[in-house]
């Protein structure tokens, strides 16, 4: 490797640098010292020698580069003198990059009315093609369940155990902890009004009703509907749908219709075991913290939190459920035939699925408070 060096020459108002050796980011740091030393301001001429460099960087191309700039901006003549062919296409590929014209367009009245028309109408084809694919799914349905001789036993069975059951150990960890929080956030505020025992009225009612069935949810929307759009978008991919098509089987009858009724049938289950684990988070808390013991807890949560709060809890699960899948195995089916599009798809297939339950616990709530339940 041969030392990187820079001798200057200054005749007559003219500047002459002669660079030698290997300019890389870490020599022209150096070098870049001596030449900001100089008055090169004063100069009416620079001359640029690089014909004993050996070996020119990227860095090094954009140091010449821009000191070559600001010079000619300053009215100074600049002059290079390369050999090396490859050093010459560094320095042109960096001045080409350089001097590309930035794209500072910006958008007339009429130009974004277009854009904005395009947005509206792409998204107007989104929910015609939706309800497309839900008035397909419901004729299927009916005819589905038409005789029980229909009814794809086997695939509901594998379905509840792949989306419902592996998500047991998740869903019990998620709504411990939610309970856990819930309950210390609030003893701290109880215990400044001398109000612990209401710690158990609180959280049962906040748990039963709203935390465990929304939380539940949430954990299946993003591990069991991502899966069911990877898997429907793979199958599409793969021309695996058009297959059984051209066999004769219908993707509905054997996909769709059993994956949203194995999460129809799973999710009640799911969202019991989330009411026992967040209620077991909270009582820990309130053992710990509040000193309500085991036997004070359940006998003011019997007392206190009525049967109703959880069968609304449970009530709430087949319809997220329905919401999840539905919109999941759509997405899948919107995949287009390269591998990027399934990622694509996934992400809106949770951020959709995690909305429409929102806004469905939403109308739930006010449902049920409007009739006074």
């Amino acid at each position: 490797m041969s030392q990187a060096s820079l001798h200057v020459d200054i005749q007559d108002n003219q500047l002459l640098l002669n660079f030698s050796g290997e300019l890389d980011l870490y020599t022209i740091t150096k070098l870049q010292n001596q030449v900001d030393a100089l008055e090169i301001s004063q100069m009416k001429t620079l001359e640029i020698n690089l014909d004993k460099v050996s070996y020119l960087d990227t860095s090094a191309a954009i140091f010449i580069n821009n000191l070559k700039s600001q010079c000619e901006k300053k009215g100074i003549k600049v002059f290079l003198f390369i050999k090396q062919e490859d050093i010459k296409s560094t320095l042109s590929l960096v001045q080409s990059i350089s001097t590309a014209p930035l794209s500072t367009t910006t958008k007339t009245p009429a130009q974004f009315l277009e854009s904005f028309g395009k947005s509206i109408y792409e998204y107007y084809l989104g929910v015609v093609s939706f309800f497309n694919f839900l008035g397909n799914l419901f004729a299927t349905k009916l005819h589905y369940l038409r005789s029980v001789k229909n009814i794809r036993y086997k695939e509901i069975a594998f379905d509840i155990h792949e989306s419902g059951i592996k998500a047991l150990p998740i869903i019990a960890l998620t709504t411990f902890l939610i309970g856990l929080v819930v309950a210390y956030q609030s003893a701290y505020q109880l215990k400044i009004y001398g109000a612990n025992i209401f710690l158990v009225d609180m959280l049962g009612i906040s748990i039963l009703r709203e935390l465990a069935p929304l939380i539940t949810a949430i954990v299946i929307a993003g591990r069991s509907g991502s899966a069911f759009t990877a898997q429907i978008g793979a199958m599409k991919i793969t021309e695996e749908l058009d297959a059984m098509r051209t066999m004769g089987f219908d993707p509905y009858i054997f996909l769709v219709i059993p994956r949203i009724l194995a999460l129809m049938i799973v999710m009640p289950i799911l969202i019991f075991v989330a009411d026992i684990m967040g209620i077991l988070g909270g009582m820990l808390i309130a053992n710990i913290d509040l000193q309500i013991t085991t036997v004070q807890f359940l006998e003011r949560f019997t007392q206190v939190v009525a049967i109703k709060h959880f069968y609304i809890g449970i009530l709430k699960g087949p319809f997220f459920a329905f919401l999840i899948a539905t919109i999941a195995i759509y997405r899948g089916l919107m995949v287009k035939n390269d591998t990027q599009s399934i990622g694509f798809n996934t992400t809106k297939s949770v951020v959709e699925s995690i909305f429409a339950v929102i806004v469905c616990d939403a109308l739930f709530s006010i449902a049920f408070t409007n009739l006074g339940i």
